[in-house]
């Protein structure tokens, strides 16, 4: 797992330790809002999505960071790339994706570290297109998606739940064209 750097963010693999992080960020309310049907998660199921998050780096080379403060070490939340399998209507794909816990929230550290994963989606893993799904009332994530650059692609229904998600979108050439906005960082 590769580990990225940006001016104030460390993108990192996970640590047996990370666990209970990702459970109590999982287990947040307001975090969980927008995510799925809107539940949090068991201590069960943040264990199962850890194991899983393992078991997709190792097939596929590519997966969902930790994301924690250069300065300090503090953990923040997650951000990377996953095929969003929930959603079978735009497969095949590869999504952007971020879960931050609160204390994060409106400084900036999500679009950071989502600039740094996609410079490594196309300019290392030689993505053409990246996609990020959003639940159409959650305005802060939509508001990172068109920072990065993405652009309206559907608005449709996530089959498991009937909830209303948009679909946004950026290619490979539009990124290299620079509508993909890039503020620093890389790769250690």
């Amino acid at each position: 797992m590769t580990e990225l750097l940006t001016p104030r963010l460390r993108l990192r693999s996970w640590q047996p330790s990370d666990l209970t992080l990702l459970t109590a960020l999982n287990a947040d309310p307001e975090v969980m809002r927008f995510i799925g049907d809107g539940s949090v998660f068991t201590p069960e199921q943040s264990e199962q999505q850890w194991l899983r998050i393992q078991r997709l780096w190792d097939e596929r080379g590519f997966g969902i960071h930790p994301v924690e403060l250069r300065e300090s070490g503090e953990f923040l939340g997650w951000v990377g790339l996953a095929v969003p399998a929930f959603l079978p209507e735009i497969l095949p794909a590869v999504e952007i994706g971020w879960r931050l816990a609160r204390p994060a929230w409106g400084h900036g550290y999500a679009t950071e570290a989502a600039q740094a994963v996609l410079a490594r989606a196309f300019d290392e893993l030689g993505l053409e297109r990246i996609v990020s799904i959003c639940h159409v009332d959650n305005h802060a994530s939509a508001n990172v998606m068109t920072k990065l650059g993405l652009t309206l692609d559907r608005r449709t229904t996530v089959p498991s739940h009937g909830g209303a998600v948009k679909v946004l979108a950026l290619t490979a050439e539009e990124y290299r064209s620079g509508r993909g906005q890039r503020l620093g960082g890389g790769q250690s």
